[in-house]
């Protein structure tokens, strides 16, 4: 009897010391979210257990949860998508990039706190993050606009759908004023997409303007002298993004002899982004070495 539990406990130790060596932390691009804004949180899952983990093949291998600062649980909508089975090999790292938004009701300003659960079916165990924190702050509107979409070509018989296009400033981190877009129906409480168009100064105004394809021009004032100019289509998607320097005369959004909104005024500047979208692509590359957990990146899968 004495053998038997022996055994037992030396099993159970050796278990428990292997996943012991498994470790899962979190990390997020920024510490402040606007309600909607895409969250991606980037879930890294080191292996030092000398073993190969079989992971991804159920479709709960991999969980959140969301708690805010009253210690409520923030509510799920549902799992995001993370099914796709992969191995990871000892002393190897994986990371796994999930947008939280569309799965949580991030909506009420406030601290939150995310932690992320792997599930190693191959032990029946699980192991948990340590907490990653992040503040849900509110904007303040700037401008509105509710406008409707463009009608394919041949149908007259149905009412365009109505969204609104809706411009908000937020003191990100409390020291830098920041610009949003957001794009949501005629009502605003469902949002499509939030993001970030750049910083701004605290003394200038962002002018905005409307095209016939209902495609929205906005002009910023970013720096001293550097104003930011994009073009976002009805469905949130960022169609041009230019950096305009003021030189002997300020940039403003106008008309060309075509009708088509410009920037008038200024010195375009080349976005480094599009230069480097431009660029030849490299040669490509080999298979990826498995790198050490130890080390700063990881092997991705």
């Amino acid at each position: 009897m004495k053998l038997g539990r022996l055994i037992f406990c030396g099993l159970w130790l050796s278990c428990f010391s292997a996943w012991a060596q498994v470790s899962v932390d979190i990390t997020l691009a920024q510490n402040e979210f606007l309600p909607g804004e895409t969250l991606p949180a980037q879930v890294h899952i080191t292996n030092r257990s000398g073993q190969t983990l079989h992971l991804g093949a159920e479709t709960n291998w991999l969980t959140f949860d969301v708690e805010s600062s009253d210690g409520f649980v923030v509510v799920k909508n549902a799992d995001p998508p993370v099914l796709g089975a992969f191995d990871l090999g000892s002393s190897e790292v994986a990371t796994k990039v999930v947008n939280l938004t569309p799965y949580f009701a991030l909506t009420q300003p406030g601290h939150d706190t995310v932690t992320a659960t792997v599930r190693i079916k191959q032990w029946n165990t699980e192991v948990v993050s340590p907490g990653q924190g992040f503040d849900l702050i509110h904007g303040a509107k700037l401008w509105s606009q509710v406008f409707g979409l463009p009608v394919p070509a041949g149908v007259s018989n149905r009412p365009p759908e109505v969204r609104q296009y809706m411009l908000e400033e937020a003191n990100y981190l409390r020291r830098q004023l920041r610009l949003y877009a957001c794009v949501s129906d005629a009502s605003g409480e469902r949002v499509f997409k939030v993001f970030p168009i750049c910083n701004m100064v605290s003394f200038g105004q962002p002018e905005e303007q409307l095209d016939r394809l209902s495609n929205l021009h906005v002009l910023c004032q970013s720096g001293a002298s550097v104003f930011t100019y994009v073009v976002i289509n009805p469905d949130g998607d960022i169609l041009e993004h230019d950096l305009y320097d003021y030189v002997r005369t300020r940039p403003r959004l106008g008309m060309d002899g075509h009708g088509d909104i410009v920037v008038i005024g200024g010195v375009r500047r080349t976005n480094p982004a599009a230069l480097q979208a431009i660029q030849p692509s490299p040669p490509p590359a080999g298979p990826a070495e498995p790198r050490p957990a130890t080390g700063s990146t990881g092997h991705v899968k």
